[in-house]
């Protein structure tokens, strides 16, 4: 095209006369996928089998893994299925079961499955170890890993080393055994459920490992997720990931962001940081230059290879901060495209796929809606994307990432992800105010999530209504 002013105008009118997005193109192949694959093209999905569903099983949850395949999910997380420990039950943030009275209301209260009373047992609530087999049997015929969430830091109060090897624990100067310490305050976290295992302990140590693998062996799990993975020596980590491969490749995750533990045998880590900046550009306290901070400290921490899980919400999130709506009630759209657009797989939370306004109980039964909406099918169509398209591999070694100046800095975050085939574009208005802006941009383009073509010749006049955001797929 040679007149500018045709090229402004039809630019203008596909920019803001948007159709109802197409079809996702769902990949078909059904075969495992290597940790590799999974570590770049990869959607990871928490699952809360108890929430998931009224029956609350393992079952129940199997059933619905074709819709997981559907929104690219290549990676599931399980909470934890091990059995939650009687002793110092939670039935609330404060208070234990023993301290109600009435039977009836006491049952109602399940207790947190971060207290483990036995890691080499089901969780009888969600049902057997041949319905957890059968689930991650099932999910590799989908072509997705399993990793089990791990609570290496702490085992409930019944667990059984509690009694037969107390020298497994932390204990204070009286020699009693301890919940676990804020090591900055040498006070109690609160999560007095637990009791804190000692790792200058050899033995504990091997049998931690054993308890381990025994998952990888038995039920063929593809790795772990670790809770509170900054709480234990990353050497241990560095010992048990070196033993357990010894059986098959995994795939391992840190509820943290330390570096130490990505140069110990982990794949992948918590993107807690940019999360919170994600809440704080919501609420209008934080602005774009916060996050272009983030992504060049980022950058330098992963150059080694290690990966970010990108997320705007998860178990503790929701249940304890706030849903989406609560959070992100006019932007959630635009920071869930962020975090499929950014370096890093990004992570769906039960419920969220449904557009789940609720916040799930934490230690009793509840469940999750079930309603395909508008923002399913957004995930379905990012799902494919980073599923299927290079330039969005989760790594800054295979994908690059590089930052678009535009005339409005503020609000206006614009970045290219590349690599030798592909090229994609984000560009998203992070507020609540319409801003007309410039940036330079080249070539032709069609935009993903509404088929319209765009041909830029230098430079891109936009318009973007509040928390608006574009991504555009160069065309050959």
């Amino acid at each position: 095209m040679k007149n500018p002013f045709a090229i402004f105008f039809l630019i203008a009118i596909l920019f803001s006369c948007k159709e109802k997005p197409q079809p996702a193109t769902v990949l078909k192949d059904t075969s495992p996928i290597s940790i590799t694959e999974a570590k770049e093209t990869a959607v990871i999905y928490e699952a809360n089998i108890r929430q998931y569903s009224p029956e609350g099983t393992f079952q129940a949850f199997t059933k619905d893994l074709p819709v997981l395949k559907e929104l690219g999910v290549k990676v599931l997380w399980v909470m934890p299925i091990n059995p939650i420990s009687e002793v110092k039950r939670k039935a609330t943030g404060d208070t234990f079961t023993s301290d109600i009275e009435d039977e009836e209301e006491r049952k109602k209260y399940l207790g947190s499955y971060y207290s483990v009373s036995d890691y080499k047992a089901v969780n009888p609530e969600f049902g057997t170890l041949e319905d957890f087999k059968e689930l991650v049997d099932t999910a590799h015929k989908n072509g997705i890993l399993v990793i089990v969430d791990w609570v290496p830091n702490h085992t409930g109060w019944d667990h059984p080393w509690i009694t037969a090897h107390p020298e497994y624990y932390t204990k204070n100067d009286q020699g009693e055994i301890i919940d676990p310490l804020n090591p900055d305050t040498g006070e109690s976290w609160g999560w007095t459920d637990v009791a804190d295992l000692n790792y200058d302990n050899m033995e504990m140590r091997k049998e931690m490992i054993n308890d381990m693998k025994f998952w990888v062996e038995e039920a063929n799990i593809d790795g772990f997720r670790m809770d509170v993975a900054h709480q234990v020596p990353p050497a241990f980590f560095k010992e048990a990931i070196a033993k357990m491969e010894k059986i098959k490749p995994l795939f391992m995750l840190a509820e943290a962001e330390q570096p130490e533990l990505l140069q110990n045998g982990f794949d992948m880590q918590y993107g807690w940081e940019v999360h919170h900046i994600f809440n704080e550009i919501a609420k209008g306290t934080k602005n774009v230059s916060d996050f272009d901070e983030y992504m060049v400290k980022t950058s330098a921490t992963l150059k080694d290879g290690g990966i970010n899980m990108n997320f705007i919400t998860n178990h503790d999130e929701n249940s304890w901060s706030g849903t989406l709506e609560e959070r992100m009630p006019d932007s959630k759209e635009i920071f869930t495209a962020l975090t499929y657009l950014m370096p890093g797989m990004p992570l769906i939370y039960s419920g969220q796929e449904y557009d789940m306004n609720h916040q799930l109980k934490f230690f009793e039964k509840d469940s999750i809606p079930k309603t395909k909406g508008a923002y399913f099918d957004l995930l379905v169509r990012l799902g494919a994307l980073k599923n299927n398209n290079g330039a969005l591999n989760s790594s800054e070694e295979l994908s690059t990432y590089q930052r678009i100046n535009t005339s409005e800095d503020a609000s206006i975050l614009a970045f290219s992800r590349e690599n030798k085939e592909d090229k994609v574009i984000f560009i998203g208005n992070f507020s609540d105010t319409a801003i007309k802006f410039s940036l330079p941009l080249s070539e032709k383009y069609q935009d993903y999530l509404y088929s319209s073509d765009l041909e830029f010749e230098g430079t891109a006049n936009l318009d973007l209504a509040p928390w608006e955001y574009y991504i555009l797929i160069a065309k050959p």
